[in-house]
């Protein structure tokens, strides 16, 4: 085999190997079939009911979008950056990070004051202990699955480490658009995730080129009638 067809042949393996899709679309939340009537109605204009938050499931955001299966990167032993949740104003700062198993999750406290950060979720069972700024500890999330974290101190800290088999996810943004891009050609389970509803799975087939559009709109069924 001559020098020029042997580059010939080295370029168009690393052509195909580099052969990859994006995944394009839209997710969103449904309120409750026959609106506020299905939530309860006119009893919210109680004053017993006066602080009772209700969900805006139009409104909602962290939605999440992925690949629920394994899959084979598309370029293997690529380093994976740790991912960072921020303790500010009291706050988890995402409060929803998706990650890919194997990640490892940096916590900063960037508040002038104590927290405790620990987890009693089955995928992950954590306590940092208590600190301020001068220590970031990290925690390897080694098992698919969802992870609730809290603070022992602040009782409304909470957010959630949604840990993936694989590394094609996206979160939506705040119009619910999402975008999964270099995802290798083949056909695949897509799921929609979100806290407050159930998820939603769609089977797509990813182009070799090219985009493939999915939309999702999840919502509550079965809720008492009034």
């Amino acid at each position: 085999m001559t020098m020029k067809r042997l580059l010939l042949v080295l370029w168009l393996a690393g052509a195909m190997a580099v052969r990859a899709g994006t995944i394009i679309g839209t997710v969103r939340g449904l309120p409750p079939k026959g609106g506020a009537e299905a939530a309860g109605g006119g009893a919210y204009e109680s004053r017993r009911y006066k602080f009772a938050e209700k969900v805006d499931y139009e409104h909602l955001q962290d939605f999440v979008v992925y690949i629920d299966q394994p899959v084979s990167e598309v370029t293997p032993g690529a380093p994976r950056l740790a991912a960072v949740t921020t303790q500010k104003n009291a706050s988890f700062d995402p409060h929803v990070l998706p990650i890919a198993v194997g990640t490892t999750v940096r916590w900063p406290n960037d508040d002038d004051i104590y927290h405790n950060v620990f987890s009693m979720s089955d995928p992950k069972e954590f306590d940092l202990g208590y600190y301020k700024k001068e220590l970031t500890p990290e925690v390897v999330f080694d098992k698919v699955g969802r992870v609730d974290v809290f603070c022992a101190i602040h009782t409304k800290m909470h957010c959630i480490i949604l840990v993936l088999p694989n590394s094609f996810f996206a979160t939506a943004d705040a119009k619910g658009r999402f975008v999964i891009k270099n995802v290798p050609p083949g056909t695949y389970k897509l799921r929609a995730w979100h806290e407050r509803l159930p998820s939603q799975i769609k089977e797509v087939v990813v182009p070799a080129e090219g985009e493939v559009t999915v939309d999702f709109a999840l919502g509550l069924s079965g809720l008492p009638k009034y």
